[in-house]
C-alpha cells in the first residue's frame, strides 16, 4: 500500500494506492482516442416496438450532458425526453446507447454535428435509465511512460488489478475540470441553495481559461447577474440558464438551481455520497485494514444485493466465500435511511457527525432535487483482468468494468501521478 501524495486526490477521499511499487507516469488522453470506451448494453434494448427510439451515439470529446443537450436543440426538444444508462468521460471517444422520445430515424438523419454519431438501433417500451447497462469495455494508451524498469512494474499492477484495487469514485465524479460536484452537493444538502448557487457559477478552477476564471470571481465577489451573463462565453449554458432566471427573480437561488436538468442537479448530492464513500475507504486503509480480509463489524454483499454481517464466529466461512469471489466487504454509502448507517461502517458515522449531515438532510435534499437519495453498499474492491502490453514507452491496457466502476481509477494505480496528467 502506498498514500497519494495529491492534493486533489487527498481532497477527494483518494488517498491510499494498493500496490507500493513506484508509478510508470506518462500521460492520458494525449488525443481523445486514446481512452476509447464501449457500453455494453442490456440484452433486449432496441429490439422492440415502442416511443422510445434507440439510438447508437459515438462521441469524441463531448461531455455527456452538453452533447444531450446540445442533440435536443437540434431536435427542437426537451432534454428530458433523452435518456441514458451511463455517463461516460468527456476527453476521449466513447460509444452508448441513448432513448429519445417520440423522435423519428428520419429526425436523427437530419442532425450533423462535430464529432457526434448518432445511429438509430431499434424502438423500446422503456426510457433508457441510469444503470441499464452490463458494463464498459476499455482501451485505453498511457503514453510516454518511465521506461525503467517498465515491464515489471506494469506487470505488479496488472496482477494486483486481478486481486483488488481500492474501488475509489474517479475524478470524473466530482468534474475533470472543474472537482466541486460533491461540495455543490454538500452545500444543497445543507441547504445553503444561495452558495450552492455561487459556487457552481462562480467558483474558478486553475484549468479554465483566464477570463472565464476572471468572470467567475468577479460574480462570486458581486453577484452581478447582468455583467455575469453579459461576459460569460454562450457555451457555457448551465451557468447562463441559473443566471438568467436569478437575473429575472433576485435571490431565488433555490429556483436558479432547478434550471439545471434533473440529472445534473442529483449528480451533486450523489456525488456528494461518492465521496463520503471514498474517504470511509480511505480511513479503513489508515487504519490498516486490507480490501480482502474480513473484520468484525464488516458488511458482505453478494451478486444478488443482499448483504451480510461479519462476525466474530463466521469469520472462516465469509473468508471462505471472499476468496472464492462469491462476495464483496462492502461501506455503506449513506442516504435517507440512517438504519444502514446505524448499521454499517463506524468511519461512516464519525464522517456524518464532522460535518454535520443527517439523514434527514438527505430527505429534505429528496424532495428538494426530485430523487431519491437512497443509501446504498458498494463493494470496496474493483477487480479486472488487464490485457497489458508495453510498446517502447506506451502501456496499453484493455479491461473491462461493471457499472459505477472507474478506468481511471485502474490508470491511477499504474501511473501514480497528479490527476491533472490522467484528464
Amino acid at each position: 500500500m502506498k498514500e497519494s501524495p495529491f492534493a486533489l486526490e487527498r481532497e477527494l477521499g483518494m488517498q491510499y494506492y494498493a500496490t507500493g511499487t513506484p508509478g510508470i507516469g506518462g500521460t492520458l488522453r494525449t488525443v481523445p482516442e486514446d481512452f476509447l470506451v464501449d457500453e455494453i448494453p442490456l440484452e433486449g434494448k432496441g429490439s422492440t416496438a415502442g416511443p422510445y427510439l434507440i439510438c447508437r451515439l459515438t462521441k469524441t470529446s463531448w461531455e455527456l450532458q452538453h452533447a444531450v443537450k446540445e442533440i435536443a436543440r437540434r431536435l427542437n426538444i426537451s432534454h428530458r425526453r433523452i435518456g441514458w444508462a451511463g455517463t461516460k468521460d468527456r476527453n476521449a471517444r466513447t460509444t452508448q446507447l441513448i432513448s429519445l422520445y417520440k423522435v423519428t430515424p428520419e429526425e436523427i438523419a437530419a442532425i450533423y454535428l462535430k464529432d457526434i454519431i448518432l445511429e438509430p438501433v431499434g424502438q423500446s417500451n422503456e426510457q433508457l435509465s441510469l444503470g441499464d447497462l452490463v458494463g464498459n469495455r476499455f482501451d485505453i494508451c498511457i503514453r510516454d511512460a518511465d521506461p525503467e524498469d517498465l515491464a515489471g512494474r506494469v506487470a505488479t499492477v496488472t496482477e494486483a488489478a486481478s486481486q483488488a484495487l481500492p474501488n475509489y469514485f474517479g475524478l470524473q465524479r466530482f468534474g475533470v475540470i472543474r472537482p466541486l460536484t460533491h461540495r455543490v452537493g454538500e452545500l444543497i444538502l445543507h441547504g445553503d441553495y444561495e452558495l450552492a448557487t455561487v459556487t457552481y457559477v462562480g467558483k474558478a478552477f486553475p484549468l479554465e481559461s483566464e477570463e472565464v476564471r476572471r468572470v467567475r470571481t468577479a460574480f462570486m465577489d458581486t453577484r452581478d447577474t447582468a455583467t455575469a451573463l453579459r461576459e460569460l462565453p454562450v457555451q457555457m449554458s448551465f451557468e447562463r440558464s441559473m443566471l438568467s432566471y436569478l437575473h429575472a427573480h433576485p435571490d431565488d437561488y433555490a429556483g436558479a438551481l432547478r434550471q439545471l436538468p434533473p440529472k445534473l442537479l442529483s449528480m451533486f448530492v450523489s456525488a456528494y455520497q461518492s465521496y463520503l464513500f471514498n474517504r470511509a475507504l480511505s480511513h479503513r486503509l489508515h487504519e490498516g485494514h486490507t480490501l480482502t480480509d474480513p473484520v468484525c463489524g464488516d458488511r458482505l454483499i453478494f451478486a444478488n444485493g443482499r448483504t451480510d454481517a461479519v462476525t466474530a464466529a463466521n469469520i472462516p466461512a465469509v473468508s471462505l466465500h471472499l476468496a472464492r469471489g462469491r462476495c464483496s466487504i462492502a461501506l455503506f454509502m449513506p442516504g435517507k435511511d440512517e438504519t444502514d448507517v446505524i448499521t454499517g461502517n463506524n468511519a461512516i458515522r464519525d464522517i456524518l457527525a464532522e460535518v454535520q449531515i443527517t439523514a434527514e438532510d438527505f430527505r429534505k435534499a429528496s424532495v428538494f432535487v426530485g430523487t431519491k437519495f437512497d443509501g446504498a453498499w458498494r463493494p470496496i474492491v474493483l477487480k479486472t483482468s488487464v490485457e497489458a502490453s508495453v510498446q517502447g514507452t506506451d502501456v496499453h491496457l484493455k479491461f473491462t468494468l461493471p457499472p459505477g466502476h472507474y478506468a481511471t481509477t485502474v490508470c491511477r494505480e499504474y501511473m501514480k501521478v497528479d490527476p491533472i496528467r490522467m484528464i
